[in-house]
């Protein structure tokens, strides 16, 4: 699909959900106001296409490290962050990185950017495509798959994918999401870090 094709269908859809959905993100950011404080939006740098970084938008789900006394995920993950992580609802915001032009509905999600370094070259190449909202890793298994999984998948769609691939993601991830599997991997709050494949994609890969 060229990229004009799938920015059209990116716009199609983010903006009328945008919109549909501009008043529950109104009731989830005062509630989180209200239970956790400022900031109510989670704002993080994440590599893109290419592997260069845009600042993510997502609802904030944790207490900070000082005010949960712990840098363990599980203990700073409050009631309301597992209740908007299982719904999707903490990543409402981030249509508006889709918006913008930052992501595309469908893709590899972005991850950390320490990252970079650690992936095989072969695993990389998930940064070929802008990255997604939801994508094949996640109607696949979401995080009850392995790292090494969910990467096969991404580069898997980025060698095949179609408009009609895509609209039938978005489907499969409405299911996904109203069925609440592969929220957390085992033994995990959400997904262990990961730490590298076997080979290492050279950090200049992007550059």
């Amino acid at each position: 699909m060229s990229y004009r094709g799938k920015r059209i269908l990116d716009l199609a859809v983010a903006i009328p959900v945008a919109v549909v959905t501009a008043p529950v993100q109104v009731v989830v950011a005062g509630a989180i106001r209200g239970t956790m404080g400022k900031p109510v939006l989670f704002r993080q740098e994440r590599p893109g296409l290419h592997g260069r970084t845009f600042t993510i938008l997502k609802f904030r789900t944790m207490l900070s490290e000082e005010a949960a006394g712990s840098s363990d995920d599980a203990a700073r993950l409050t009631s309301l962050g597992r209740v908007l992580r299982s719904t999707s609802l903490d990543e409402l915001p981030t249509l508006w990185n889709v918006i913008r032009g930052d992501m595309s509905l469908v893709g590899p999600r972005p991850l950390l950017t320490a990252y970079l370094s650690r992936y095989s070259p072969e695993q990389a190449r998930r940064h070929e495509a802008r990255p997604g909202l939801t994508g094949l890793a996640q109607v696949k298994g979401r995080n009850s798959l392995s790292w090494e999984e969910k990467f096969r998948f991404d580069v898997q769609y980025v060698d095949s994918h179609t408009a009609i691939m895509d609209l039938r993601i978005m489907a499969a991830t409405i299911t996904a999401v109203l069925g609440r599997k592969g929220i957390s991997a085992p033994d995990s709050a959400t997904m262990p870090e990961f730490l590298g494949s076997a080979e290492a994609a050279p950090e200049s890969h992007f550059v």
